[in-house]
């Protein structure tokens, strides 16, 4: 019984290096490329499937290795962390986040090599994140914006010739992240104004770019609106009120309003190709994910 317990306990400790929530943010991101390239009236759904799986290789593989770059860091700030706890080891972390992303590659190679090429950049780019680049406070998000810009266009790449007319969709997940990242930065000791500033000047920017894509033959703006201003109330709220008040629990609230609103990002995006009922769906992860932030830590 004690041992049926132990292994329990170690089973939900690399369960939470996962941070699920997150996830499911990132098969937002497939969808939403998906949609943008045209693939969705198709009736087969199995590279959506792959693609998600590949993305759950991707993110989770890129998320486990974090903390294991991290682990003394934690043991000072974060004790209570999986690792420095001791609920999970950093060898077994690193085999966990070694095995997600050879999934997410081999995963991505069964819709194209270029799904396949583009899971390895996002795996490097995470492995670069984690290791060096959240060091820098320039580099560092825009690091992280690559990993997910990537992440969306590993969505596109279900139609490979698509990914030339639509790269430049990268770009808003890129900034949105690069506003997340730069004010995750005050978690633990808070921020300085000026980085408040920048953070929701980041945001404001993604919100423009969103209005931009209407200028797309493609893209029906007008369907987007409602999902638009979900978004804008989501996440400028709490990233204005961090900025005003940089303490690290106002930060804290406004990066996981802005983790889990992803899902209303690439809601949007998935609206403007796809139609409204596709933005549904997508904007259905949306409960999932905040289900699942009350279990497991977001940031």
């Amino acid at each position: 019984m004690n041992t049926v317990i132990l292994n329990s306990h170690r089973f939900w400790a690399y369960l939470q290096l996962l941070r699920p929530a997150n996830i499911i943010t990132a098969w937002a991101d497939i969808m939403a490329g998906f949609a943008a390239s045209g693939y969705f009236v198709e009736a087969n759904v199995i590279p959506l499937l792959w693609l998600l799986l590949a993305t759950t290789g991707l993110y989770g593989g890129g998320i486990v290795f974090n903390d294991v770059f991290d682990a003394e860091l934690d043991a000072e700030e974060r004790p209570e962390r999986p690792i420095p706890s001791g609920r999970a080891s950093r060898t077994g972390a690193s085999l966990l986040g070694s095995l997600l992303l050879i999934m997410g590659v081999v995963a991505a190679v069964q819709v194209s090599w270029v799904s396949g090429i583009l899971a390895i950049a996002i795996a490097t780019a995470a492995l670069l994140y984690d290791a060096i680049g959240k060091h820098h406070p320039i580099l560092g998000p825009i690091n992280m914006g690559l990993c997910r810009g990537g992440n969306l266009l590993l969505g596109v790449s279900v139609v490979p010739a698509v990914l030339g007319n639509y790269w430049f969709l990268a770009l808003i997940p890129i900034v949105y992240i690069a506003a997340i990242t730069t004010l995750s930065r005050g978690e633990v000791h808070g921020a300085k104004l000026s980085t408040g500033i920048i953070a929701v000047l980041l945001i404001m920017a993604v919100l423009v770019g969103l209005l931009g894509l209407g200028l797309l033959k493609d893209y029906q703006v007008i369907t987007t609106l409602p999902f638009l201003i979900l978004l804008a109330i989501q996440v400028l709220i709490p990233f204005i009120k961090a900025a005003y008040q940089p303490t690290s629990d106002k930060i804290r609230i406004a990066v996981k309003a802005g983790v889990l609103s992803l899902i209303i990002l690439d809601t949007t995006v998935a609206a403007g190709f796809a139609g409204l009922a596709y933005g549904l769906i997508v904007l259905s992860l949306l409960p999932i994910s905040m289900l699942l932030a009350k279990i497991f830590a977001v940031t």
